[in-house]
């Protein structure tokens, strides 16, 4: 699932609620300080409701009530835009203010990160997830299986750590997970690799054997991160599992797993009030996309309805390829775009999460009920079949498409003929439009996507 269903899925309740909020606040005008205190009085329900700890939510209330009901606010020429900034900064405050990234020792030396948690969180496949992450910057991870009691989790972690292309060194379960830390570490350090990762064994509840272990290995290893991973499905539960841990161990971030699953975004807005420590990533899905870096600020927009266009900006400067964009620039140009092209832009869009990823990250679109975005998913799979049905001659050369043509790729695509003369149609006209637009594709971050769906109907 797309990134951006996190908003979606964990927040969405409380974003309503607190746009309603602001919506009466802004609509009347002049605020009094009772105008304030009520409206903070439903800001406080709203958060309780979304599972974020009581003591938080008191702390955050007496934050923002202190700074609104000021003469500056009261007085001011909007205030209830006002109120809005100030609960905006505090929420920004309230995660931790700044997006922190996982601290690494220079590219020479090794670094070693522990991750932990209980079972069931997700623990394995966020930690290939990271190594996965760490590769892309042009680090040289060695993902380590420590965890000796479940079998199952080195075939795992072998899997995942396929996937994304990490090797993986294993003991097999008959090591303790230290000496099998201490091995990993020396065959990183023949091998050239310059971060270890160390998958530890997960239990069900905290229990002192579990802790003990981890103890024991930062005991005699120098483990330079400990990496939390929690589920926020459980909500207070993933507050309180990672208040323990931080108490017994001592963590230096937080990995929040299953926020596209059924949860209220409680733990997102508690876990660094409460044990100081940053959120550093959070995961929605099965891919590595589906593993965001976690901006205090991005996230307390969205909840805002304020949207999210830097995260749109970092997500098409991603998946779009410079080289690509520049040679697609010229074929516009010439008006020589083909259904080659159009399959390109698609799938770059897909990369991106699809348009319901995109859409949510846009200033008040999650205001918009009822707008079918899953349907416009589907849509753009039919699409697809349509265009993948066509022959490489037909998808370069647009022009061959005659009656008999179309009639066999409806078939191929398992869709109505009549389905295909509409694609066909609506690609003419786009194909129209970017002849009336030189230009359009043409510099850094406007070729591709962004110029696609900036200057025209998509046909899904």
């Amino acid at each position: 699932m797309a990134g951006q269903e996190v908003f979606r899925m964990a927040f969405e309740s409380l974003a309503d609620k607190l746009q309603n909020v602001f919506k009466n606040l802004t609509g009347k005008g002049r605020l009094s300080e009772a105008d304030v205190k009520a409206g903070l009085r439903e800001v406080k329900m709203a958060l309780l409701e979304a599972d974020v700890s009581f003591k938080v939510v008191k702390q955050f209330i007496n934050s923002v009530q202190e700074r609104a009901v000021g003469q500056d606010v009261l007085n001011g020429l909007n205030p209830g835009q006002m109120v809005i900034k100030i609960v905006n900064e505090e929420l920004v405050k309230l995660m931790g203010s700044e997006m922190t990234e996982i601290a690494l020792k220079p590219a020479n030396e090794i670094t070693v990160i522990m991750m932990a948690g209980l079972q069931g969180a997700g623990k394995t496949t966020t930690t290939a997830k990271i190594a996965g992450k760490l590769k892309a910057k042009g680090r040289k991870p060695l993902l380590a299986a420590c965890d000796i009691y479940r079998p199952a989790a080195i075939d795992q972690l072998r899997i995942n750590g396929e996937k994304q292309g990490v090797p993986v060194f294993s003991m097999g379960t008959g090591h303790k997970p230290v000496n099998i830390a201490k091995a990993a570490i020396e065959h990183a350090a023949k091998n050239g690799d310059n971060v270890v990762i160390l998958d530890t064994a997960g239990r069900l509840h905290i229990d002192e054997d579990m802790m003990n272990e981890l103890v024991e290995i930062k005991k005699q290893i120098a483990v330079d991160q400990t990496l939390l991973i929690v589920d926020a499905m459980t909500g207070q539960d993933a507050v309180n599992v990672a208040g323990m841990f931080n108490d017994k161990i001592g963590i230096d971030g937080v990995i929040l797993t299953k926020m596209d699953g059924d949860t209220r975004g409680g733990a997102a807005l508690s876990i660094k009030a409460v044990t100081g420590k940053p959120i550093l990533y959070v995961g929605m899905g099965e891919k590595l996309s589906d593993l965001e870096q976690f901006y205090p600020d991005r996230m307390a927009s969205r909840i805002l309805g304020m949207g999210d266009i830097m995260s749109i900006i970092d997500k098409a400067t991603a998946v779009i390829d410079e080289e690509k964009a520049k040679a697609l620039s010229q074929k516009i140009k010439k008006a020589e775009f083909d259904y080659n092209d159009f399959l390109d832009q698609m799938h770059q869009i897909k990369k991106m999460g699809g348009m319901a990823s995109i859409m949510n990250m846009m200033p008040g679109m999650n205001q918009l009920k009822g707008v079918d975005l899953d349907g416009n998913e589907k849509m753009m799979d039919r699409v697809e079949a349509i265009i993948l049905s066509m022959t490489k001659e037909e998808r370069a050369n647009p022009d061959l498409l005659n009656p008999s043509r179309k009639k066999r790729i409806a078939k191929g695509a398992g869709v109505d003929i009549a389905e295909v003369n509409r694609i066909v149609k609506q690609f003419e006209q786009m194909k129209k439009m970017m002849k009336q637009l030189p230009g359009m594709m043409g510099g850094k971050r406007r070729g591709g996507l962004g110029g696609l769906m900036g200057k025209m109907k998509l046909p899904f």
